[in-house]
């Protein structure tokens, strides 16, 4: 590895640690040659994931268009750059499961399945563009499927809560 600052070849790697979950080593470095400090990123390299489009057609996935679909959705909301980075890693994650290819409907599935959680107005926006809708209609029948969600998650976690509350009561 070439010392940034001198362009030496000699290093010594004094700390090596993974990065999250991810598959990613980050290495503290310390050039031989003129004793200054550099970090380095180790990726295993993997065959680009392709996304298959809906008119059939391979592209390699791009991570930061996921991003920036999810920053459009979350514009003038309450949401951090940090949760956004979150949700991205997350899709990253599982997409890692997928071996060469992915049809692209499925990456807007995950990305849904992120926001419905994270944030209403959000996950209406983002399945607005990804869904195509060209109604009112569509919205409503959006408005009405998010809505049964959530209702559906209060009632397992209410049931969740009173199965711990008698557990912890016997």
């Amino acid at each position: 590895m070439n010392c940034p600052f001198c362009k030496q070849e000699k290093d010594r790697v004094i700390d090596s640690r993974p990065l999250g979950k991810s598959s990613v080593i980050r290495r503290r470095r310390l050039c031989l040659s003129c004793n200054r400090r550099f970090t380095t990123y180790e990726r295993l390299e993997q065959m680009p994931l392709m996304v298959i489009k809906k008119d059939g057609s391979r592209k390699p996935f791009d991570r930061n268009k996921v991003r920036q679909g999810i920053m459009r959705a979350c514009q003038k909301r309450p949401i951090s750059g940090d949760q956004i980075e979150k949700i991205v890693t997350e899709i990253d994650l599982k997409l890692q499961e997928y071996l060469l290819e992915i049809p692209s409907d499925k990456i807007g599935e995950l990305v849904l399945d992120q926001l419905i959680d994270l944030d209403p107005v959000a996950y209406v926006r983002f399945a607005s563009v990804y869904r195509r809708f060209d109604s009112i209609d569509m919205f409503l029948k959006e408005f009405k499927k998010l809505r049964n969600s959530r209702y559906r998650k209060k009632i397992r976690k209410d049931h969740l809560e009173r199965q711990l509350i008698n557990a912890s009561v016997h």
